[in-house]
């Protein structure tokens, strides 16, 4: 390569006027950049092939999940937490679907450390349970991210009868923002569930294209189909 191939092309183009040069040269920019971006897309369409079908075995894992099931079966069909499924919370993420994401998360990690798994999965079902577009909506007594906890909260308590530990999680879970330290553990680990969810949706949502059915297999992992 360098004693016989290079010094035979530089011999090549020595020869070749500096017009042509820069054309070839301009010709090749546009070929690398073109390129370029044909390997970019090719790389996001691989990425989402990857994505769409960790959310399958997501679902697959969830739907098999008995027990987590049994915690949540009596709230996810009532029609506050279906009504959730109309407001986008995180770029194309539901509030369902982000709700559903942190129930399940904070019950398989409650449930690994030995601690009140159902409430960490009934809390963590029903912490964004404000019901409305917060990205349209103006709310007359605050700002949406320091008052939606009381508002979820309230509806909360009408869809069911709730402990305290449950009702701490769905108060405190936005801590630091709201200045009221989780009071449980059980809070605590929703609150930081509901962190991590919130930043892999948003990212999660650069790689994402359509949706599947409402009625199928969501990105949150559970098909719930209305009684």
């Amino acid at each position: 390569m360098l004693e016989i191939i290079h010094p035979f092309l530089l011999q090549c183009t020595n020869n070749v006027s500096m017009n042509l040069k820069y054309f070839f040269a301009g010709i090749m920019i546009v070929y690398f950049g073109f390129d370029l971006i044909n390997s970019v897309e090719d790389a996001l369409e691989l990425r989402k092939e990857e994505f769409r079908g960790s959310l399958n075995e997501k679902w697959k894992q969830i739907h098999n999940f008995e027990e987590y099931r049994n915690c949540i079966d009596d709230l996810i069909y009532s029609a506050p937490v279906q009504k959730m499924k109309r407001f986008k919370h995180h770029c194309h993420v539901t509030c369902f679907e982000h709700s559903l994401n942190v129930s399940f998360y904070s019950f398989l990690l409650c449930r690994a450390l030995g601690l009140d798994y159902k409430a960490a999965a009934r809390g963590g079902l029903l912490h964004d349970l404000f019901l409305y577009d917060w990205r349209t909506t103006t709310l007359s007594h605050g700002k949406h991210g320091f008052v939606h906890p009381r508002l979820a909260l309230n509806n909360a308590s009408t869809v069911s009868s709730l402990n305290e530990v449950e009702r701490d999680i769905i108060l405190k879970h936005m801590f630091p923002l709201t200045w009221q330290p989780p009071s449980y553990k059980e809070s605590l680990i929703v609150c930081l569930v509901d962190k991590y969810c919130a930043c892999a949706e948003i990212i999660g949502s650069i790689f994402r294209t359509t949706y599947p059915s409402r009625d199928g297999p969501t990105p949150s992992g559970i098909g719930i189909k209305s009684r």
